[in-house]
């Protein structure tokens, strides 16, 4: 990952910005965040999700939400979520 992939870190920006507007004053305040910064920590915090297993509805204010679907635990046994071949599924697993 390039360094420019890196999310915000927002504490460091407002050190950095007392430093460079020659504020003597330790951190830098006030500092304003820029839309872009901001847009990019988002970004970065997006999790891909193949769309087959998202569920909209609707959420709090009116606004869409999304659920990650889990497949249906089978009955009977011991399973655990896993991961096969990039997918979910129940793996079976022994009773401890």
């Amino acid at each position: 990952m390039a360094k420019n992939d890196v999310p915000n870190i927002f504490s460091q920006l407002v050190k950095s910005a007392g430093k460079s507007a020659g504020n003597s004053a330790a951190g830098g305040y006030p500092y304003q965040i820029k839309a872009a910064d901001l847009d990019k920590n988002f970004v970065y915090a997006t999790l891909e999700i193949d769309s087959t297993l998202v569920e909209e509805t609707s959420g709090q204010e009116g606004f869409t939400k999304r659920k990650l679907k889990i497949p249906p635990v089978p009955s009977g046994g011991t399973y655990v979520l896993g991961a096969i071949s990039g997918g979910l599924s129940w793996i079976a697993t022994e009773e401890c």
